[in-house]
């Protein structure tokens, strides 16, 4: 289950924060620093909210600490101060949104909902690609010069005319290529290729 990860200093608002998310089916993990945060196993789905204004880290250092570790969550940075420098910088550097304190408990809801959606859809997006790019991959070399052909739109005789050989042997090689994309249709190997190519969405 995604976790949101909430970093700030002060107790009061890790607590408030705690008690303002979790009775809406969130769960929630508080720390009082950004390196508490940075020693923490973090896994995919989860997403950071963070103070802007903390000692030795501040919320935006804390961003690019995670980018330096390859950890690539959605980040909602808070601030107490209405410092308009500072949330172009938290957007600039990837946060996904910005919360003047104090806030609402429905812009609250609504910023780590989006966060954590973002972050599913990326998640999904991602998989799905990595999925169709290893179906591809297990195609021989010669299988993937037919697939590559194929999803141009070329006919059997084209590609038996571009790789030098009979329609025969490529009626072989397409029905392998068919039987291991596990597709019925041309249709379905174009949104195979699709997929993996498509770019994951921002989180």
């Amino acid at each position: 289950m995604a976790i949101v990860h909430v970093v700030d200093d002060d107790e009061a608002v890790r607590d408030s924060i705690r008690f303002l998310l979790e009775p809406e089916g969130f769960v929630v993990r508080t720390y009082d620093s950004a390196a508490a945060l940075l020693s923490t196993k973090l896994t995919p789905a989860d997403c950071v909210l963070t103070d802007f204004c903390m000692p030795e880290l501040d919320g935006l250092q804390l961003q690019e600490r995670l980018v330096q570790q390859g950890v690539d969550l959605p980040v909602i940075v808070m601030t107490g101060h209405a410092d308009v420098p500072v949330a172009v910088r938290a957007m600039k550097a990837g946060a996904v949104d910005f919360l003047e304190k104090p806030f609402l408990d429905g812009q609250l809801h609504a910023a780590v909902k989006v966060a954590l959606d973002r972050n599913t859809r990326a998640l999904e997006a991602a998989a799905g690609a990595a999925d169709a790019a290893a179906q591809i991959a297990s195609l021989t070399a010669r299988e993937r010069e037919v697939f590559d052909l194929l999803v141009t739109g070329k006919s059997n005789k084209e590609i038996a005319r571009t790789l030098g050989t009979s329609p025969r042997t490529i009626d072989v090689h397409r029905a392998r290529v068919f039987h291991k994309l596990k597709a019925e249709t041309l249709p379905d190997l174009v949104h195979l290729v699709l997929a993996a190519r498509r770019p994951q969405p921002p989180r």
